[in-house]
């Protein structure tokens, strides 16, 4: 038998996705109930919000509803944030109640931060009453911080355990913890002592006292920390589970690899936001009228900046009128600086965002930039130069109106790339995130910049 491509697997179950949302949406049209679940029962909860996701919000309540709590649960924390708001929106606090009962401590704090105060309140007096105190506490940190993200469920023991205590308390959780990664080592106080791999306690005598395998070296972090900076440590140490402590270095919670695949996604997608200058991230199902807000402010900022460019551009206008052909290659500058400071500013912010770049060592990373623009410009003044002297021959286009067009060229290459790689430093050093220096702004201003540095070449080499 001819063994299938890889990329053909893919495709099969691409459309298998597609096929099965058609066949769920005819039947939900025929109300048919008892054929839905059956197909339900057979799909990942994961799964299910992904098709929910294409659905209207009716039919997704519709598919919504027959779910039982557990399942239910799991599909929420996978839902888009704005088609799960919707949904919220339209059941009933005792059903939420009890899908909040199912869920881990911080998915839980997700679900009840997105509810009505009322609503939340309902929910956080009926659940159970310890989950409920962990859940107040963990909604007290912002969402984008350590506190925001760590779940409060962590199996533990004293220091006065042994490794049967150990594997008994592990017995005991696990059914209630999704995921258990390590046992943590306490003193009585609660302050955290060490860690132990499951892996150590299969291999080790009973009667052996716990603190005899825990690893002391630990790597955690407090509950302000930023998620971003949570997600390069865990990335950086190879981590499954990251504790986060008081200043006492009491245990408070863990943040689990689970959750930092959601953060780098969720931290991308802001900066790709950032980069194309949105202010807040837009969702599959919002309005036009939603979009539209959210777009507008920096589509506005760049048209007061490229007016600024056009008043510019106005006030050389007499010098213009003696060299008409260097209007011809206006939008080539413009295009080309503005390309060689998204360049630069993409890398440095990126560099700063891995931790690759420390702020003391900027000045060794701008000197690299400015040699990597001053190579570019050189390039592409050349192949600027050869270009015009071949195209523009018809025009009288003179050897020394290409040198200086080139010249103009490679300043502006170079200065866009340098101004694009000090902005991320710079908002760094502010304490603003850099990953809005990629944005309309930075782009824009480098433009006023081409066109000055090129309006002025032309003006002290041509105009008498």
């Amino acid at each position: 038998m001819e063994e299938r491509k890889p990329e053909n697997i893919v495709k099969e179950v691409l459309q298998v996705d597609y096929e099965l949302r058609d066949n769920i949406s005819d039947l939900i049209e025929g109300s048919a109930d008892e054929s839905l679940q059956l197909i339900l029962a057979d799909l990942h909860p994961a799964d299910i919000a992904e098709i929910i996701n294409h659905l209207s919000v009716n039919d997704a309540l519709y598919i919504f509803k027959l779910l039982d709590s557990e399942t239910a649960g799991e599909v929420l924390t996978e839902t888009d944030e704005n088609l799960r708001e919707k949904i919220l929106a339209k059941v009933e606090p005792e059903i939420i109640t009890e899908i909040v009962d199912e869920l881990d401590t911080d998915d839980a704090t997700d679900i009840v931060s997105e509810l009505p105060y009322s609503v939340a309140e309902h929910v956080l007096k009926n659940i159970d009453k310890e989950d409920s105190q962990d859940v107040r506490k963990l909604l007290k940190y912002p969402e984008d911080s350590a506190g925001g993200i760590m779940n409060s469920d962590f199996v533990f023991v004293y220091d006065t355990a042994t490794i049967k205590d150990a594997i008994k308390v592990v017995r005991l959780n696990a059914d209630d913890f999704e995921q258990i990664y390590h046992v943590y080592v306490l003193k009585t106080s609660g302050e955290l002592l060490g860690i132990v791999e499951l892996k150590s306690l299969l291999i080790t005598p009973l009667k052996q006292n716990i603190t005899s395998i825990m690893k002391e070296d630990l790597i955690y972090v407090s509950p302000e920390v930023d998620q971003e900076e949570v997600a390069s440590l865990m990335e950086k140490y190879d981590l499954v589970a990251l504790p986060v402590v008081d200043p006492d270095k009491a245990m408070l919670g863990r943040i689990t690899i689970d959750d930092i695949v959601d953060v780098i996604h969720e931290e991308a997608s802001e900066d790709m936001q950032k980069i194309a200058g949105l202010s807040e991230e837009e969702e599959t199902g919002d309005s036009v009228f939603r979009i539209s807000r959210i777009r507008l402010p920096w589509l506005v900022v760049a048209l007061i900046m490229e007016l600024v460019a056009a008043v510019l551009l106005s006030s050389y206008e007499e010098y213009i009128k003696e060299v008409v052909i260097a209007t011809f290659f206006i939008p080539v500058v413009m295009a080309m600086g503005g390309s060689s400071g998204t360049q630069a500013a993409i890398v440095m912010v990126r560099a700063i965002g891995t931790g690759d770049l420390w702020l003391r060592d900027s000045f060794r990373k701008l000197g690299k930039e400015f040699f990597v623009g001053l190579i570019n410009g050189i390039v592409c003044s050349i192949i600027l130069m050869g270009s015009v002297k071949i195209f523009f021959t018809h025009e009288g286009v003179t050897f020394y109106f290409a040198f200086i067009l080139s010249l103009s060229l490679l300043t502006i290459i170079l200065f866009a790339t340098l101004v694009g790689a000090t902005i991320p430093v710079f908002m760094r050093k502010l304490g603003a995130d850099p990953a809005i220096a990629t944005g309309p702004f930075v782009t824009t201003a480098n433009d006023i910049l081409g066109l000055l540095i090129y309006l002025t070449f032309i003006t002290m080499f041509f105009i008498t």
